[in-house]
């Protein structure tokens, strides 16, 4: 029973990814380390004596570059270090931007009161920051007259070219028409 529960942790931890089995202290296997301290490189050492500097510095040995040969090894304040990656890792999230593409579609018949209606939504949603993903879908025999939506989408981007470039000209897939509009750049 108490082997199979070892092997089932053992199992257990070998899953763990490798930010949460972070070589620290004793959990180095390296017998020599190349050490490096706030001062500076101490250079090639047993890691044991690594070990024994750490402690009397009140810090943590932590493995740095394991891929070396001999392993690096730095002596800091581990709680403190990964306290601190984490509030960069939360500042670059907080500081990325997500663009979400929003789809409008129009008719080749559109009329120009629902044109209007449907490029003030282009203006609202570019004004966020949004791609638009503008799309024609051909009915029936409207097929055969593919300049008509053409034009009304190309009247769409000239429309909107203050505040937007065409970042994917239109183009047939099918039955439907698309084309990808993008905010410019304000600086």
């Amino acid at each position: 029973m108490f082997q199979v529960l070892s092997e089932v942790r053992t199992i257990a931890n070998a899953r763990q990814p490798q930010q949460q089995q972070d070589l620290i202290n004793d959990r180095i296997r390296a017998h020599e380390v190349r050490l490096i301290t706030e001062d500076g490189d101490r250079g090639i050492m047993s890691k044991a004596d690594a070990q024994q500097i750490a402690d009397e510095a009140e810090l943590d040995l932590v493995l740095v570059q394991a891929n070396a040969k001999p392993p690096v090894a730095k002596i800091m304040d581990y709680g403190k270090f990964k306290f601190d990656n984490q509030k960069k890792q939360r500042e670059q999230r907080k500081n990325q931007k997500i663009v979400s593409i929003k789809e409008i579609r129009l008719s080749p018949t559109i009329d120009d009161n629902d044109f209007n209606t449907k490029k003030n939504n282009a203006i609202k949603f570019l004004e966020k920051g949004n791609k638009i993903k503008v799309s024609i879908r051909f009915r029936g025999r409207a097929i055969t007259h593919k300049e008509i939506g053409r034009e009304v989408m190309e009247r769409l981007a000239t429309d909107l070219e203050e505040i937007a470039k065409v970042e994917a000209r239109a183009k047939m897939e099918g039955r439907s028409m698309f084309m990808v509009l993008a905010p410019k750049e304000t600086k």
